[in-house]
């Protein structure tokens, strides 16, 4: 094999995978990791709240672009040559049991993100990849000769033959104009994970309930999206909005994260279906007040609210409604309408859409088609997905598929 200089830049998931994978294929590779913190791999860290949901099953995903709102094309390529069964293999063959939830989401058994941490970290190690702490890199410049000089903000200035971009994503347009001064086309990066604020201050005295499933969307788009929903202290939390959140980046974005969202609380599809199960509730039910019987078991709190902001008393009887009444319930339960008055971060584990276009990246290789010998990895390429693990198996993908070609 080839002896050569290797530059990982970005020490996160996507670049340890690559420079792991590139060292295991070119053991006379020179191989570096520079992290811009002291510590790396901080993300992996405090994933999954801190238990690391590194891949999912995708039993429930019939199409990528269900996970992946931008970048399932490209997803969909790379997969072949390394997807979630390769993933799961490698990390129990590096000796970290995983488990699969009830919700497909895949975990280590150890429920510790340390225990992925450790695993790439001795890895490496054992490998020989070196790693380098407080290495912020400022600019990339390619010579004639086509070797790479990166300018770290420590004043280091460094030299190598290949280099792959692993630094993540970034709300900060700043940290990538570096790859714009190569000739990249970057799309501004955005956040594509996150909750909402809302304005009901009635429903945020319901903080801590879970309603699960519900179907949440905006209204005039195409934009839905199903899972639990969380009321919070500020607002709407849970799968349900963080789905809708990472598809409606963009639009949300350019809306200032000010509109109206509807959400289903029965999670039936069907207007149709709702008012068939309503009209038999009635039936069957026609003595029983409304507060002592909730439709769709809807948490007793949930409900209460509901049938207060529709001004209906709480000792009314179902049968005393009548058809505006059964009608006003059914509009309610299925398209009720919150007005969002801005996001709030999804914890620690900020996650964006925009970064290099992939216009500019070979699909198989993922090098550039603008600069030879540099490749990208992980978020700061325009991909993102939605929670549930989606997002850490690009990295490991895209990581893997950066180590097998930069060393070729």
């Amino acid at each position: 094999m080839i002896k050569v200089n290797v530059a990982i830049v970005g020490g996160g998931a996507s670049g340890f995978f690559a420079a792991i994978r590139a060292k295991s294929k070119n053991p006379n590779a020179n191989v570096t990791i520079f992290e811009k913190n002291q510590k790396a791999l901080a993300k992996v860290m405090i994933t999954g709240g801190g238990r690391c949901n590194l891949t999912n099953t995708f039993e429930e995903i019939s199409d990528l672009k269900h996970a992946y709102p931008r970048g399932h094309k490209l997803m969909k390529r790379l997969f072949k040559q390394f997807d979630y069964h390769e993933v799961y293999k490698w990390f129990e063959d590096n000796g970290v049991p995983l488990v699969t939830q009830e919700d497909l989401c895949v975990f280590p058994k150890s429920q510790e993100a340390a225990s992925i941490v450790n695993c790439l970290v001795n890895k490496a190690k054992r490998l020989g990849v070196n790693v380098m702490t407080g290495y912020k890199l400022e600019k990339a410049v390619q010579t004639e000769e086509g070797l790479f000089m990166l300018y770290f903000k420590n004043g280091q200035i460094q030299v190598f033959d290949r280099v792959a971009i692993t630094t993540g994503g970034s709300p900060n347009m700043n940290d990538l104009l570096h790859l714009r001064g190569l000739g990249h086309e970057i799309e501004t990066p955005i956040p594509s994970l996150f909750t909402f604020n809302i304005t009901d201050k009635k429903m945020l005295a319901l903080m801590g309930t879970v309603v699960n499933p519900v179907i949440t969307s905006i209204p005039s788009t195409k934009f839905r999206s199903q899972g639990p929903l969380l009321v919070t202290h500020w607002g709407f939390s849970g799968p349900a909005i963080l789905k809708l959140s990472s598809h409606a980046a963009r639009y949300l974005h350019d809306n200032n994260y000010n509109i109206d969202i509807s959400v289903n609380w029965t999670n039936v599809v069907s207007r149709s279906e709702i008012e068939e199960y309503i009209k038999d509730f009635v039936s069957e039910n026609p003595n029983k007040q409304l507060a002592s019987l909730r439709p769709y078991d809807i948490p007793s709190r949930l409900w209460t609210y509901i049938i207060e902001k529709l001004s209906i008393p709480k000792d009314k009887k179902w049968a005393e409604l009548g058809k505006s009444g059964v009608n006003r319930v059914i509009e309610a339960l299925s398209n009720d309408i919150y007005h969002v008055s801005g996001k709030g971060a999804y914890r620690d584990e900020f996650v964006t859409c925009g970064g290099v276009s992939l216009s500019n990246i070979d699909y198989h290789t993922l090098e550039s088609k603008i600069c030879p010998h540099l490749f990208f990895a992980g978020e700061v390429l325009d991909i993102d997905a939605i929670t549930g693990g989606f997002n850490l198996q690009a990295a490991w993908t895209t990581g893997y598929i950066v180590g097998q070609n930069i060393v070729e």
